[in-house]
């Protein structure tokens, strides 16, 4: 709706490039960070600084959150000076990645307060968020979702996936099982071929045109693993979290998750070899560590 104040909690590594984006597109924005750094380009920029999550919601006609763990988003949203306790923000969009359970819970605690939530967690990394290319995943009301779509198309393309809470969590979970799957077995794969002696250029190039293909070895081996950089942009720590959260909600659900299980314990390695904050790329490294061998081009 024209003239709508937008909160948006969580203005970091993916917030922080949404955020800027609404601004481009004439939004007014109240912003808050736990990080004040966060905030500062935005507020240059013309957006307000809320002093807390409840000031956000105080001030906002909808908030967005962009949040690293279902913990803090439970946190930000329920708990003492959250956004349940503002006085004015009606909508509360979530852009993190939390997971079905905690998207019910949250949403059934809203509700009771007459606040709708969205589930829309995103896809497609801080270039996407920078571009306006992401993957926006939601799930909501439809009518809510009508009055939040013009401001959630600002971020990427919009993938509706119907109204009950958590859909949306359910769908982009099982892409980052998808992404980081085709990582550990692209490592393995390629250090393989190495090690017999195939260059890992040559072997990409073989794998992209061919049917092994897939995002790892079209995207995340030219850009970060055979260039040494492992600096991908997606930490260890989040995707672990995100493995761990899909497999555990698959198999409460009564779903097999045999090899999701295995992706889980080889992001559980890396974590505890490299720390949370690692690239996720470094999954590639453990591998090359128990091969012994280094997925690099002869001349690079």
């Amino acid at each position: 709706m024209a003239g709508e104040v937008i909160g948006f909690v969580g203005v970091g590594r993916m917030g922080g490039p949404m955020a800027g984006r609404l601004i481009e597109a004439g939004h007014k924005l109240v912003v808050f960070d736990a990080q004040n750094s966060a905030t500062t380009p935005l507020v240059d920029r013309g957006a307000q600084l809320g002093s807390s999550p409840q000031d956000v919601a105080s001030r906002a006609d909808i908030v967005l959150v962009s949040l690293p763990t279902p913990d803090i988003v439970k946190s930000v949203v329920l708990g003492e000076g959250g956004l349940i306790h503002g006085s004015r923000a009606k909508v509360v969009v979530d852009l993190s990645t939390t997971g079905p359970s905690t998207a019910a819970q949250v949403a059934g605690e809203l509700a009771k307060k007459g606040i709708d939530w969205v589930d829309c967690p995103v896809s497609g990394g801080i270039a996407g968020a920078t571009n306006g290319t992401l993957a926006v995943i939601v799930s909501g009301r439809k009518p809510v979702y009508e009055r939040v779509e013009p401001i959630l198309k600002t971020f990427g393309k919009l993938f509706f996936t119907g109204e009950k809470p958590g859909l949306a969590q359910s769908a982009k979970l099982a892409n980052n099982l998808l992404a980081a799957a085709a990582l550990v077995i692209t490592s393995e794969g390629m250090a393989m071929a190495v090690k017999s002696g195939v260059d890992a250029k040559v072997m990409i190039d073989i794998i992209n045109v061919s049917s092994g293909r897939n995002s790892a070895s079209q995207d995340k081996f030219p850009k970060a693993v055979l260039t040494r950089t492992f600096d991908f942009g997606f930490e260890t720590g989040l995707s672990y979290k995100d493995v761990r959260l899909c497999v555990d909600e698959a198999e409460a659900m009564g779903v097999p998750m045999v090899v999701g299980a295995a992706v889980r314990q080889m992001l559980a390695v890396t974590q505890a070899k490299f720390g949370p904050r690692s690239d996720f790329t470094s999954i590639a490294k453990v591998v090359e560590e128990w091969a012994g061998v280094e997925i690099k081009p002869a001349n690079p």
